[in-house]
C-alpha cells in the first residue's frame, strides 16, 4: 500500500484533527449514555471504543507530525513570528494534557465495559459520567490549543 500522502503537511494535519473530532464526538456520545444511566450496552461500548481509537489515531498521527514536520519548519515560524510565547503556552499545556488524556479514555472505555450492576455495586456512575465529560472537555480544549498554535504559525508567515 502507497503510504506516500503522508508526505503532505495538510493530509497529516487534517488526520490528526479529523480522529481527535471522532474521539470527541465519541466521548460526548459516550457521556450521554451514561448520563442516561446506560451501563454494559453495545451502543456504550461501541462509543467508548471509537472515542478511544480516535484519540490514539489522533495521538499517533498528531506525534508523527510533529516530530517530522512540527519542530523544524513550524516552531521556528512561531518563535520569530508575533506570537512566540503560544509555543511555550498553548503547545506545550496541549501536549502535556494529551498525555493522560488517553489513559483516561482508557479507563472510561473499562467503565463501558462493565455491567450495570457492576457499576452499583460499586458505586462507579459518578466516576463513569464525570470522566466521560472531562475526557470530551479535554478533548475539545486541546482542540482549541491547537486552533491557537495554527493561528501563530499563519501570523508568523
Amino acid at each position: 500500500m502507497d503510504f506516500s500522502f503522508l508526505t503532505y503537511k495538510p493530509v497529516l494535519v487534517g488526520l490528526h484533527l479529523g480522529f481527535a473530532i471522532v474521539g470527541i464526538d465519541a466521548f460526548l456520545w459516550l457521556a450521554g449514555e451514561f448520563l442516561a444511566g446506560t451501563f454494559g450496552k453495545l451502543r456504550v461500548k461501541t462509543a467508548a471504543v471509537i472515542g478511544v481509537l480516535g484519540f490514539a489515531l489522533s495521538w499517533l498521527v498528531g506525534g508523527y507530525y510533529y516530530v517530522v514536520y512540527y519542530g523544524k519548519l513550524v516552531k521556528p515560524v512561531i518563535k520569530a513570528g508575533v506570537a512566540p510565547w503560544s509555543h511555550a503556552i498553548f503547545m506545550e499545556t496541549k501536549e502535556h494534557i494529551f498525555l493522560f488524556v488517553v489513559p483516561l479514555a482508557v479507563t472510561a472505555l473499562l467503565l463501558a465495559f462493565l455491567k450495570k450492576e457492576e457499576i452499583k455495586e460499586y458505586n462507579l456512575s459518578g466516576l463513569a459520567k464525570t470522566l466521560a465529560i472531562l475526557v470530551a472537555l479535554l478533548g475539545l480544549l486541546i482542540g482549541a490549543m491547537g486552533y491557537m498554535v495554527s493561528a501563530a504559525a499563519r501570523w508568523g508567515q
